[in-house]
């Protein structure tokens, strides 16, 4: 499996996008990182808007830096 990279990381911002898409671009994210987090930073109840805010740090070796 390909390392992620951080030069990947705008392409999560890349709008509009399939939810499938986004699931694996988040997913590659995630398995690639040395620890990870999320939170809920808002949630609408009456339209089902939200928002979640992933923070962790990435599994940099030689070859995700291109050292």
């Amino acid at each position: 499996m390909p390392r992620y990279r951080l030069h990947d990381l705008p392409a999560l911002e890349a709008s509009p996008t399939s939810p499938a898409t986004l699931r694996s671009k988040i997913g590659d994210l995630i398995i690639h990182s040395l620890n990870a987090a999320a939170q809920v930073e808002m949630l609408d109840r009456e339209t089902g808007e939200y928002r979640v805010v992933l923070q962790g740090t990435l599994d940099l070796d030689d070859s995700a830096t291109g050292r």
